[in-house]
């Protein structure tokens, strides 16, 4: 695996678990990448809107399909967005810290997905990424 893949700028990304409440992980990670990747979509059933951006229930339900899916969510549910990721042809998929889960790891890994856990995805886009924003 690559990880250069998921550091590249024009990558789409969708953070499940994306949150409205600013002192959340979710909305931390959605609003930081919203400043390095080409387009980022916020995942979450419960919210119509998180950061004035139109939110999304769910990886189906998306305008298109995104290159990453970052997983901020507890285990119980990254384990059914994986299943969802690998039904759509999603090919890449990072689980932050706590939202790891062996049986979904597994499935990407018997599946070809390429999966990264044990790391923060903001953090190595600071310490390994360009850090600028990307320009259309």
């Amino acid at each position: 695996m690559d990880l250069d893949t998921f550091l590249d700028r024009d990558q789409i990304i969708a953070v499940v678990g994306a949150s409205r409440d600013p002192s959340k992980w979710g909305y931390r990670l959605y609003r930081f990448f919203k400043s390095y990747y080409r387009r980022v979509y916020p995942v979450n059933p419960r919210a119509s809107e998180i950061d004035g951006d139109r939110a999304y229930p769910n990886l189906s339900s998306l305008p298109e399909l995104p290159d990453i899916v970052d997983l901020v969510v507890p285990p119980r549910v990254a384990r059914r967005v994986v299943e969802e990721a690998i039904s759509l042809g999603i090919r890449k998929i990072w689980f932050q810290p706590g939202s790891e889960d062996e049986q979904a790891i597994r499935l990407c890994r018997e599946s070809g997905v390429d999966v990264v856990w044990g790391s923060c995805l903001m953090e190595t886009v600071m310490r390994l990424g360009s850090g600028t924003r990307h320009r259309d």
